[in-house]
């Protein structure tokens, strides 16, 4: 697998073959994000995903998650907070 700089931590590690996420983020996942970043926002995704109540068949999740994962990998926008008090929506 290529070695790409991460953009998330600024680290020279082991990248990906293929896009592990569809379209034009994808591409850019491959361009800069190591394994170790995509593998530790899977783990944020999930929180998210358990905390909110999120349906990931709703376009409204799917949109939610995919402005977290910008923000996440690359400080593209804000990022949601695992806030208690909101637990079930995604509203905040």
């Amino acid at each position: 697998m290529p070695d790409v700089t991460c953009a998330r931590c600024g680290n020279v590690r082991a990248g990906f073959e293929r896009p592990p996420f569809p379209g034009p983020i994808g591409q850019r996942i491959v361009a800069g994000t190591c394994q170790v970043c995509w593998g530790d926002w899977l783990k944020q995704q999930t929180m998210l995903i358990n905390h909110y109540g999120l349906n990931v068949m709703d376009p409204q999740a799917r949109s939610f998650l995919t402005k977290n994962m910008s923000a996440y990998l690359f400080g593209a926008g804000e990022q949601a907070e695992i806030d208690t008090t909101k637990q079930g929506t995604i509203s905040h």
